[in-house]
């Protein structure tokens, strides 16, 4: 039955969920915010999305978006006042092609070098191979303040929480590469007004239960 506002099932912690919620923010696009716990998923979430895998959002028409690019295209195609789909530096498939990038080479390697204990080329050799790819947006960010612009844009959002948890695994080792455009301009999204309105913290939802406004005011 359709909502009167959209749904998303989500995840603080997830970069995935992270960076649809990201999206939600810029476009100013409300919904109700499902906090879910995922050893113990609720049976709504799984009826949507037998994925069982955040973000989830269901949308006012009942449409189910399973994928975090797909909730950040739909939210910012919607309304997107702060033109994160405009990028200076190249086009929207340039900046889908990035995060691309991101999601099929660095992610694993990402995985990798956070859980060596489950991977046999983890640890360092996943951390080196990662590196590679943080090292490209060293350079991306030498020719512009953001990935694809003066202005934050999609490429930024959708890449930032990656980077931000490949940089938690060893925070010393990650401050000391010379790498100082990145390093500002991670700490620059973290400490945002936009990430900590994406981050807010909510109590776990229970079924019967009105998920939260989301997002919180500024």
């Amino acid at each position: 039955m359709p909502s009167a506002l959209p749904v998303l099932y989500s995840f603080r912690r997830c970069p995935y969920a992270m960076r649809a919620r990201l999206a939600l923010v810029a476009a100013g696009q409300r919904c109700e915010l499902r906090e879910v716990v995922l050893r113990n998923k609720p049976a709504e979430m799984l009826a949507a999305s037998p994925k069982g895998t955040v973000p989830v959002l269901l949308a006012e028409d009942g449409t189910v978006l399973e994928q975090s690019l797909d909730v950040m295209l739909w939210a910012l195609r919607r309304d997107d006042p702060l033109r994160w789909l405009q990028p200076a530096n190249g086009t929207l498939q340039d900046m889908l092609a990035l995060v691309a990038t991101c999601d099929d080479e660095f992610k694993p390697q990402l995985d990798r070098y956070k859980y060596p204990e489950r991977h046999a080329d983890g640890g360092e050799t996943a951390r080196e191979r990662g590196a590679a790819f943080l090292r490209d947006l060293e350079a991306r960010l030498a020719r512009s303040p953001q990935l694809a612009a003066s202005h934050a844009t999609l490429a930024d959002a959708a890449v930032m929480p990656f980077v931000r948890q490949f940089a938690m695994v060893d925070r010393a080792w990650f401050d000391s590469q010379p790498w100082p455009r990145l390093q500002a301009w991670l700490s620059g999204w973290t400490a945002s007004g936009i990430f900590e309105r994406a981050m807010h913290k909510y109590a776990p939802w229970k079924s019967g239960e009105t998920g939260v406004d989301f997002p919180p005011s500024p």
